[in-house]
């Protein structure tokens, strides 16, 4: 992979997610797995939207800093490189109603997406990993039992992640837990949430178990 082109793609999905409404101001971090022995990613404390090449960070899988000011998030990328060895890019951002479904409802333990056949064929189950302090090694902690089988999760209270195999397939893991979770949020004011009757939902699961794992 060319690293110039690699970083350039980070600050254009960086703006998208920024022109999006998935980030304010220096929130949010993506990474890509360039090599076995490189990780390039987003500094800390700089707006995403106005990113410039020189100021993307490099890192090694153990955590050393090889240039700039990594975001200080990085243990979560960390630790799905090192649980996933298919994952290549990691997004991570604050989109709001992924976020509310997580504040309004602290007792689910995933986005209610039984509903849609859309996402159940695109991404499968999203679960919503229990909240830890942002930047700390709970938070990484906590993703472990979540991964390697779920590539797209709501960060309790925080965010979203969502992995891939490429930068573009994470970050269109974070469009589906966004858009999906403001269709059950209209859904939800329109009178409730009515969930895939049973035998299709199975016929649903069965089409996404031959699809494969990737965000689609």
């Amino acid at each position: 992979m060319d690293e110039a082109a690699v970083v350039d793609e980070i600050i254009q999905v960086c703006r998208r997610l920024n022109d999006k409404n998935m980030i304010a101001s220096a929130d949010g971090n993506v990474s890509v797995r360039l090599s076995d022995d490189l990780i390039v990613m987003t500094p800390t404390g700089i707006n995403k939207a106005f990113l410039k090449p020189e100021d993307i960070a490099m890192i090694a899988p153990d955590g050393r800093v090889l240039k700039g000011k990594p975001s200080s998030e990085r243990l979560i990328h960390l630790e799905v490189y090192n649980s996933c060895p298919q994952a290549k890019a990691v997004v991570h951002a604050h989109p709001p109603a992924a976020i509310a479904w997580s504040v309004a409802r602290p007792y689910l333990k995933e986005l209610p997406s039984d509903c849609l056949p859309e996402v159940i064929l695109a991404v499968g189950r999203i679960p919503i990993v229990p909240y830890a302090r942002p930047s700390t090694e709970a938070m990484a902690q906590n993703l472990r039992p979540f991964l390697c089988k779920h590539r797209a999760m709501i960060l309790a209270r925080h965010g979203a992640l969502c992995w891939g195999e490429t930068l573009q397939e994470a970050y269109n893991g974070i469009e589906r837990v966004e858009h999906a979770a403001w269709i059950l949020r209209l859904a939800q004011g329109f009178g409730g949430l009515a969930p895939v009757p049973g035998a299709e939902l199975a016929a649903l699961q069965g089409m996404r178990r031959k699809l494969g794992e990737r965000i689609l």
